[in-house]
């Protein structure tokens, strides 16, 4: 939760945060191939007072875009290498074609942290406050998010964005979704509206790839 995250951010300081988020590319560009992609913002190295950081460690004061989310998350998926995101794989023309190959960048996150931070994603999707609209057989590494909205200078106190994000098969992934949902009307909480829409995508996506269920 949000205490527990603030204590992590309070235990890493405010530079190691900083060089962390930056890794995972938050406070640039993705450079996936397509027109008026936005940066977000991330406070910049050195300016950070005590409040900027606890928030920091829960999600607030940094802006992210959807695409930028799931480059992270992606890295988790990918064996903690990055990768950029990729809407063309290939060009065609007559008589010729051109594949486009992945772009791999570096490795930053070991293989133990990668191993450590699934299986947390895991236990949060099975044993987690959405562990109601999982699909059985089928082990998902996921997390949802309900953040508040900004609005003149403070949060609304009422309206909210609920998102899930994950990859499945946990064990050897086959894609990564994020599902955002702004202002839901039936609840305010990410796991009772953006998680069961998350999921119903997912068992197409399962059929799509042919992921068989584990049991």
């Amino acid at each position: 939760d949000n205490v527990g995250m603030a204590f992590v951010a309070q235990k890493l300081g405010a530079e190691a945060l900083y060089d962390y988020l930056a890794k995972f590319g938050i406070g640039r560009k993705t450079e996936v191939d397509l027109q008026g992609e936005i940066a977000g913002s991330l406070r910049k190295k050195g300016t950070w007072n005590e409040v900027d950081l606890v928030t920091a460690g829960f999600g607030q004061g940094v802006a992210v875009t959807a695409m930028q989310m799931v480059k992270s998350v992606a890295a988790i998926a990918n064996g903690g290498y990055e990768v950029t995101p990729q809407v063309v794989d290939k060009l065609v023309g007559p008589g010729w074609g051109e594949d486009l190959p992945a772009k791999i960048g570096s490795k930053i996150l070991s293989d133990t942290t990668v191993s450590e931070i699934t299986a947390m994603m895991v236990e949060a999707a099975e044993h987690g406050e959405s562990k109601w609209t999982s699909v059985k057989g089928f082990k998902v590494a996921g997390k949802t998010g309900t953040a508040q909205i900004p609005i003149a200078g403070h949060y609304d106190e009422e309206k909210t964005n609920a998102s899930f994000i994950g990859f499945a098969p946990a064990n050897n992934p086959k894609f990564v979704m994020l599902v955002t949902l702004r202002e839901p009307q039936t609840s305010p909480w990410a796991s009772e509206t953006a998680a069961p829409v998350w999921y119903n995508i997912a068992q197409d996506l399962f059929l799509r790839f042919g992921i068989q269920p584990e049991n």
